[in-house]
């Protein structure tokens, strides 16, 4: 079984920056992609980041430029960088890990006031 754990999560005024981390642990056989989902009330889940073990990226349109993924690929964990923040940023952010199957973190929410 494997466990994904985020932290950072919490608030922050717009324009600020916060950085969420993922760790990953238990029988991780091998791991291709990690990446950041969100939800925001009333609204689906929508992809915001990924990055493959090689460091390969991609962002959503929306966050593309303000937010960076990386990975410590010895500490099985994914990070998730976000920069000038706003509000339509408030949301439910998910970890995700692709490997022979797909893992979902429990989520962690953060808030951008305005």
């Amino acid at each position: 079984q494997v466990q994904l754990v985020e932290s950072g999560g919490g608030s922050v005024q717009a324009g600020g920056s916060l950085r969420l981390s993922c760790a990953a642990s238990g029988s991780i056989f091998s791991i291709n992609a990690m990446g950041w989902y969100r939800q925001a009330p009333g609204k689906q889940r929508e992809w915001v980041a990924a990055i493959s073990t090689g460091g390969i990226t991609g962002y959503a349109d929306s966050v593309k430029g303000r937010f960076t993924i990386s990975r410590d690929n010895a500490k099985n964990t994914v990070y998730l960088q976000m920069n000038s923040l706003k509000p339509e940023d408030t949301a439910v952010y998910y970890c995700k890990l692709d490997s022979l199957r797909s893992y979902w973190g429990q989520g962690t929410q953060f808030t951008v006031s305005s």
